[in-house]
């Protein structure tokens, strides 16, 4: 076994060219997915097909919003049927909810196995984790008159502007809204619930002699199902005992009229899906969902990665709808793309676009969620009420962070924080990998390297910067280690199917996994991180969970063996992809709870994830490597997680795997300033690369682009506060800002930072000096740094060498920034804003601004300041406008920011009658005599060379936290 750990660490240390593709499973591979393909080919090869499940029209009951019945499946060549119960939910939301389960496995009987149990019944637990909100049923719901004997048909949502109408045999589904069909489920008739059956031990016939031929033919004609994978399967070295038999769930969901889909993270894809079935460019495998350690990914591929959000959205002209697929199992996602061909009689008729897609699960109920938007943001807010919004993080984080494996000691940290300051590079959080440790063990400090983590999370504190340490769930199997010698003697781990806490190999060697489903576990797990047991740790310690996954280096496909069992007696395949969630989340808990009295919004990185791990924190891209591939990667697959209702998300600056040019370094820092989490990040074996060893030019262009990020924090927090309370991504895609723009559905080389109008297209090819930068609207477009004006729907060249970041600004918007450069983001705290007015082809402009102290939960109970900002054409009015809701500590938290002024505000696209005037009246709120006004300068600058014509007022003399009105009239 030691052998075999160290030549798995030699092939981490050293680079391959790309993922061993042997290491893990294809579709052909996977016993299950191999079934549900075999199922829909054989579906659609008979012309005559029709699905053996129907609705029982006689179980069909309706009541405050929730149908339930019985599906009857019908078996070959047997009398019996399967009685699958089926409950929809019309939820107050206007979402539906369709859960399908076995009625034989409904009793939780227990399959025994070797010395150990596992529960017979299909996992129902997903929700648990998942859901936090949302499933209030619409009691307004009500069944239809007209819809015959052969459909049942329920108006829901609001006004009862939607249908479900349900076939009841086949059985099927069909949601409309304005009068179209939108989604339907069995369509393809591709339903699959692989039934209970008892394992039967077949009997061996010897055949006589001359009776050979006929015990053939006896044997062919017993089942026509290959049974090879129900009972075990074996891939890699490794069996998976199955005890429960074949129990995987699949169904066909198609989208009739929308040509793309998106969704379904985590993928080094495009963010518009690809067919997995046919079709130019597509692939070969479905889509994997199956949290997995795939270090050196390769790109454009639907293997599987670290996390897993099964929601799905389709996107037409005006119009976005969704699905989740709850289910915390190994899933694989198949899609098909057409167009119906046009009636020839019908002239200037198009054929209908059409997406099929087809979703199979290894185990657990089928829980699905279907969402009719019509917008994208109905789709992010409403999938948001059901599995919570990101949290509002501490601001400091949402700054740069600094790290590599490793920092060697502790003074290496404190000499590159002073680096960092001597060169007046902002950044606010450094971060500390497995080799801090006393021996890779968590909860520890390495007495020789890091004898004084006090002192230097002081010198930290001193300009208001973070630590991050790494705490993976993985213990060393040591004894006289206290962790360990805890999960073993109060059984806090994961067990093998022989009843035994789990061991497997991972960074320390041998080591056990928490088992983060045990309520117990987690109060533990939570408990390690008080000061007092987490000696060395202070308030500016935070956390990083890694290898989460479960990565396991000697396990199968690099994870856990699906046959583990969890607390609750619940195979770890039932529960692969919650897995990384649980330990998120009682880390996040355990930040939360480790002083009375001292309470500070946590800060966990997380590597694995599941739909609901938004709530927890932020998650990354993985082990990307250090070429300009994994640099255009980096961009759609953090869009598409954010759609994916996760939108605190980053990439690994630089690449994690090898040594970046410099020019490709220079340029990863000009789009990582524009990822929601933005860290700089390097493997052990690369060299050093922090933004100050670069050299002339190097260095002063990754500053200006890192300076730019604080500048923009203002607009950055606000958009992080939208996106905690109703899920908007903080990264946009063009049809997200625009869903009428069927041009722009496929672009995701380029992005919008929340509602600020801004709008940038990083540069990712080597040697580009310019980037084309697609405009979806007739607004004018003004460059950020300069004012060039661009304007017209289509693509527009944008000169960039390497100094220069392609970043425009959408008339119509209101951008607050800070100007002033600091050493981190706690510092600027009581700095001045500056407004930029953006102003549209009507001359109107409007930006909000929120801000709160950073750090606590005060905001809770009041203490924030949100602002809505108004440019009017018309009045010529430029105002502030309170849009807060008060609360126990609003008075206070106004008085600590009772000074912060507007020390600025500049006008692009100013108009032309601006030209002789110079001065500007003031009217601020709660002034002694309101008839008062006081007057400021204005300098005009006229339009000029392509640029736009602009005018800035300088310290206007009012406060950010009061109403007021600045008159151009």
């Amino acid at each position: 076994m030691l052998l075999f750990y160290l030549t798995f660490l030699a092939c981490l240390v050293v680079p391959s060219v790309s993922v061993k593709h042997d290491t893990f499973k294809t579709c052909a591979q996977s016993g299950f997915c191999k079934r549900n393909r075999a199922f829909a080919d054989n579906a659609s090869s008979i012309s005559t097909w029709q699905s053996p499940y129907a609705l029982d029209p006689n179980s069909i009951a309706f009541n405050d919003g929730k149908l339930s019945g019985t599906i009857l499946k019908k078996l070959d060549n047997s009398k019996e049927k399967v009685r699958l119960p089926i409950i929809i939910t019309f939820l107050e939301s206007g979402t539906v909810r369709i859960t399908i389960d076995e009625e034989k496995r409904q009793k939780g009987d227990i399959v025994l196995r070797h010395d150990s149990k596992v529960r017979k019944e299909r996992y129902n637990e997903a929700a648990n984790w998942a859901i936090v909100g949302g499933l209030e049923p619409n009691k307004g719901a009500a069944l239809s008159n007209d819809a015959g004997t052969q459909t049942t048909k329920v108006l829901y949502g609001p006004a009862g502007a939607y249908e479900a109408v349900l076939r009841h045999s086949p059985f099927g589904i069909d949601f409309n809204r304005d009068g179209k069909t939108h989604i339907q489920l069995n369509e393809r008739g591709l339903l699959n619930v692989e039934h209970w059956r008892a394992k039967v031990e077949k009997e061996t016939i010897e055949p006589k002699e001359g009776e050979e031929q006929q015990v053939l033919q006896d044997t062919a004609t017993e089942s026509t199902e290959d049974e090879s994978t129900w009972w075990e399967e074996s891939f890699g070295g490794n069996t998976d005992s199955k005890p429960r038999g074949p129990e995987s769930i699949g169904l066909d969901i198609s989208f009739p009229g929308y040509d793309h889909v998106y969704g379904i993270p985590e993928h080094a894809s495009s963010m518009s899906l690809k067919q997995t079935r046919g079709g130019d460019g597509g692939y070969t495998d479905p889509y994997r969902l199956y949290n997995s350690d795939v270090f050196e990914y390769e790109l454009d591929s639907p293997m599987t990665l670290y996390g897993v959000i099964p929601l799905m959205q389709a996107q037409a002209k005006d119009s976005t709808v969704g699905v989740f697929w709850l289910n915390a199992a190994e899933t694989w996602v198949d899609i098909i793309k057409g167009k119906s061909v046009a009636n020839a009689l019908s002239l200037g008729v198009a054929g209908k676009s059409s997406t099929q897609t087809h979703w199979f699960s290894e185990s657990g109920q089928l829980d699905l969620f279907v969402f009719l938007g019509p917008t994208p943001k109905d789709i992010t807010k409403k999938y948001g009420e059901l599995t919570g919004y990101s949290q509002l993080p501490q601001a400091s984080v949402i700054g740069y962070h600094q790290c590599r494996w490793n920092y060697v000691t502790d003074q290496d940290v404190m000499d590159v924080d002073r680096k960092f300051d001597k060169h007046r590079i902002p950044y606010d959080v450094i971060w500390l990998d497995i080799e801090y440790t006393d021996g890779k063990k968590y909860f520890t400090w390495d007495p020789l390297n890091f004898p004084h983590p006090d002192k230097m999370h002081k010198q930290l504190d001193e300009h208001e910067r973070k630590v991050v340490v790494i705490i993976d769930p993985h213990i060393k199997n040591e004894n006289n280690y206290h962790v360990d010698e805890d999960l073993r003697n109060k059984d806090l781990g994961v067990h093998n199917k022989e009843g035994s806490i789990s061991e497997g190999w991972c960074w320390p060697g041998s080591s056990h996994w928490i088992d983060s489903f045990n309520p117990a576990a987690r109060a533990w797990w939570k408990s390690l991180y008080q000061f007092k047991k987490f000696i060395g740790t202070a308030k500016n310690t935070f956390l990083w969970n890694d290898m989460n996954e479960p990565s396991v280096f000697n396990g199968p496909e690099t994870t856990m063996p699906k046959d583990n069992i969890h607390y609750g007696n619940w195979e770890h395949r039932d529960v692969h992809n919650i897995y990384g969630m649980t330990v998120h989340n009682a880390t996040h808990e355990g930040l939360i709870e480790r002083k009375k009295g001292e309470i500070q919004r946590p800060f966990v990185l997380s590597r694995a994830f599941f739909a609901g791990s938004q709530r927890l924190g932020a998650v990354w891209t993985g082990d990307n490597l250090a070429d300009w591939g994994h640099l255009r990667a980096a961009l759609p697959m953090l869009l598409n997680q954010g759609i994916s209702g996760f939108p605190f998300v980053g990439s690994d600056v630089g690449g994690f795997f090898g040594n970046p040019t410099k020019e490709l370094l220079t340029r990863w820092y000009q789009s990582g300033t524009f990822y929601p989490f933005f860290r700089g990040h390097a493997h052990i074996d690369t060299r050093r690369r922090e933004p100050y060893l670069a050299g002339t030019p190097y260095t002063q262009i990754i500053t200006q682009a890192i300076r730019l990020r604080y500048s923009l924090l203002p607009a950055w927090y606000t958009a992080f506060h939208e996106a905690s309370i109703d899920g908007s991504p903080i990264i946009r895609p063009n049809f997200y800002v625009h869903p009428s723009d069927e041009k722009g559905f496929a672009i995701d080389d380029q992005l919008y930072i929340g509602s600020t109008g801004l709008l940038a297209k990083p540069i990712v090819q080597e040697g580009a000096e310019s980037a084309d930068i697609y405009i979806a609207d007739d607004e004018p477009y003004y460059d950020y740094f300069d004012y060039t004006v661009y304007s017209g729907k289509g693509s527009h060249t944008y000169k960039a060498p390497l100094e220069k970041i392609p970043l425009l600004m959408q008339g119509g918007h209101i951008i607050p920034r800070r100007d002033r450069p600091r050493r981190s983001s706690g510092l600027m705290r009581y700095d001045p804003y500056t407004l930029l007015i953006v102003l549209d082809k009507a001359g109107n402009a409007e930006g909000s601004l929120y801000v709160d102290d950073g750090e606590t939960f005060d905001y809770q109970q009041g203490a924030y300041i949100h602002r809505k900002f108004s440019f009017n054409q018309e009045t010529g009015i430029l105002s502030s406008e309170d849009i807060s809701t008060k609360g126990s500590k609003t008075a206070a938290y106004l008085k600590a920011m009772a000074k912060v002024r507007v020390e600025r505000v500049i006008i692009v696209g100013a108009p032309n009658s601006w030209k002789s005037k110079t001065q500007v009246s003031i009217a601020e709120e709660g002034a002694k005599d309101s008839s008062k006004k006081k007057s400021v300068s204005l300098q005009y600058h006229a339009a000029a060379g392509g640029k736009g014509s602009w005018a800035v007022v300088r310290d206007p003399g009012v406060l950010i936290a009061k109403g007021w009105k600045i008159d151009f009239s």
